[in-house]
């Protein structure tokens, strides 16, 4: 080891229990290198510190540790929860690291569970809709998924409509409807809303719905056909001829979904791919047995992860060598399916690690089991998934290697003073706004050779002249970057901490001479580098391609050249805030024009008096539209207040 660790650490280590827990190791400067949990604490971390690494990857970790915290919790399973909800949200150098998107679409279906419309029930609570939904679930309705993608649940939904026509319309517009809608003439619903369908044949349609989402269709086909013929006995035809037709719809969805046996009704399919440097794992879902899409996953800090984890032996196993896409594949599995409901089969491309689906199991009270060389049908699904890792894994290195060399081109055709293109930063400014209203400004970041959106901030600009756009970016410049400013006087010279702000490499403006001018008059009152400004000047005739880049610093102007790649990310970062400052103003306006676009805001309309407008009027929209007149006709809204509200909205 390079730098021998202190006594303290050292004590600390040789202190630890024989206890399952989870451990995390920093740096000096306080950052977090790795997480890793261990069945018998002690044990584990003096591994890191009693053995020589030598100048390996783990070594190299191993030397920068500085400071110990570990927690101790109850079993393993447990660990593992702690363990990988810390990864993600702490994101630690030394570890893979896939990005927590667990914003996965459901299919939802609202009101009473098929209670056959019971006495006092509101109306649209004894005809439940469908619809697509994202975000906590309630267990009052009942949710289908999760789906890989939104295209899938409204694939899904229309499915439900051609076959069992079911509402997807909102409940305000629901009680207000007073003949039938399109979706009714073109048989894509019962019409519920207008009593075309009794509460106990809309529940049974409900039912038979829930029964294809589970994937029991042939039951439900041979469920359809008995009420067929007792319809057809009882000399009901029409009746008997609405099952005929919702028979053969489902019919043809399962012919076109080709689904083959019953148990493949919950299956995950996961296929990896390693290459370049870059790893992908897609996931394809299987769900009802129906194949409903996949979704690409790109781990972050897979080469000094995947070396440390596999030198540690935290990939779950004796061995010390297991396959990269092995140790990829379990750290999917492991965060991915921590806090989500998991599928009893996993079909998998590699050999998923036995302990951690003991794991998982243990800690959902399901039987997960992998499959690895599975056939038939799972076999098409594997290879399918693996086709796809393979496309978007190239599609990914194929992005990055262009953005690479367009941050490269940029660096140098700047002489941007920059060691590593990766830490690169860039931060664009725009000002937007139409005829002075609701002026806003919007700065975007880039860096690691990409726009990093949630570092994106918007900026309301006040106390200026409408429609002055030097003052508004004076006013956004200072305070975006009074606090640099700060930092760098505390700091006397020294070099910054990773947690202080730092001044970007590059400060793009949109705009020419008028525009730089007040970003140099801003930085030079903060004392900060002007070198670093540079405005995005349009060209002639202001077509993309003829920018020219001004210098704050008396350079001369600079045309890269309409092919440029230096040109082509300038452009990129500018046409992104743009963007990002059009949205904004957009929305402000809209707030600006409609006294805040929320009855919530209104003095003296409570919970109470909002929902009778609402349902009165089917939605704010309807509110804002209604007279005077109209707003005193519904229960509470006096003539004051329906002045109150019409001003408002107006």
């Amino acid at each position: 080891m390079s730098e021998p660790h202190s006594e303290e650490l050292l004590a600390q280590v040789a202190s630890l229990p024989g206890l399952p827990g989870v451990y995390r190791y920093f740096d000096a400067a306080g950052n977090l290198l790795y997480v890793g949990k261990a069945i018998h604490l002690k044990r584990r971390v003096s591994s890191y510190f009693h053995k020589d690494h030598g100048g390996t990857r783990i070594g190299h970790m191993v030397s920068k540790i500085a400071r110990l915290e570990t927690t101790v919790v109850r079993s393993e399973a447990e660990a593992l929860l702690l363990e990988n909800n810390l990864i993600k949200t702490q994101h630690p150098k030394y570890n893979i690291l896939f990005r927590d998107d667990k914003s996965y679409p459901y299919l939802k279906i609202t009101g009473v569970a098929a209670r056959d419309g019971r006495d006092g029930e509101p109306a649209q609570q004894c005809f439940p809709r469908i619809s697509y939904y994202r975000g906590a679930v309630d267990k009052r309705h009942r949710y289908f998924g999760p789906y890989p993608s939104a295209w899938a649940v409204k694939e899904s939904m229309h499915l439900l409509q051609k076959v069992f026509r079911l509402r997807t319309c909102e409940d305000t517009v629901f009680a207000n409807r007073t003949r039938p809608c399109l979706l009714y003439q073109i048989k894509r619903c019962t019409g519920p809303c207008v009593g075309m369908i009794s509460p106990e044949a809309y529940a049974l349609d409900v039912r038979n719905a829930e029964a294809m989402l589970r994937g029991e269709t042939q039951e439900l086909l041979q469920q359809l056909e008995v009420r067929m013929m007792e319809h057809a006995e009882r000399l009901e035809y029409e009746r008997a001829a609405e099952v005929r037709n919702q028979i053969t719809a489902l019919s043809h969805v399962l012919h076109q979904q080709a689904v083959e046996t019953a148990d493949n009704r919950d299956v995950d399919i996961l296929a990896v791919k390693v290459q370049g440097g870059r790893a992908c794992v897609n996931l394809a879902m299987v769900r009802g047995g129906r194949h409903l899409g996949d979704r690409p996953y790109f781990p972050a800090n897979l080469g000094d992860a995947a070396a440390v984890q596999a030198g540690s032996g935290d990939a779950g196993t004796a061995e010390s060598a297991r396959p990269i896409e092995c140790l990829v594949l379990d750290a999917f599995i492991a965060q991915h399916y921590t806090g989500v409901a998991v599928p009893p089969v996993l079909i998998v491309s590699h050999p998923a690690d036995r302990q951690l689906l003991a794991l998982l199991t243990e800690q959902t009270g399901v039987r997960i089991t992998a499959v690895h060389q599975p056939r038939e049908q799972r076999r098409i699904w594997l290879e399918m998934a693996q086709k796809n890792a393979d496309i978007q894994l190239a599609r990914l290195l194929a992005e990055e290697g262009s953005q690479q060399a367009r941050t490269r081109a940029l660096a140098e055709a700047l002489d941007l003073a920059c060691d590593n293109l990766d830490e690169l930063l860039i931060e664009c400014f725009d000002i937007s706004h139409t005829s002075g209203e609701a002026t806003q400004a919007s700065c975007v970041v880039f860096h690691h050779h990409k726009m990093q959106s949630s570092e994106y901030r918007r900026f309301n600009i006040e106390g200026i002249t409408g429609g002055d756009d030097y003052a508004a970016m004076r006013q956004v410049l200072q305070r975006r970057y009074s606090r640099v400013a700060e930092a760098q006087r505390e700091a006397g010279g020294a070099e910054l901490t990773a947690r202080q702000p730092r001044l970007p490499d590059l400060v793009l403006v949109d705009g020419g001479k008028g525009q730089v001018a007040m970003a140099r008059e801003v930085f030079e009152q903060l004392g900060l580098d002007i070198s670093r400004i540079v405005g995005v000047e349009k060209g002639e005739g202001r077509k993309v391609g003829l920018e020219e880049l001004v210098f704050a610093d008396g350079r001369d102007k600079v045309y890269l050249g309409h092919d440029s790649a230096a040109l082509m990310l300038v452009a990129q970062i500018r046409d992104e805030a743009h963007r990002f400052a059009i949205t904004g103003m957009r929305a402000a306006r809209a707030k600006v024009r409609t006294g805040g676009g929320r009855l919530e805001e209104i003095p003296g309309v409570g919970p109470k008096k909002r929902a009778r407008l609402l349902q009165r009027f089917g939605g704010v929209r309807g509110v804002a539209e209604a007279s005077v007149q109209d707003l005193c006709s519904v229960e509470g809204i006096s003539a004051a207040l329906a002045e109150e509200i019409y001003r408002a909205l107006h």
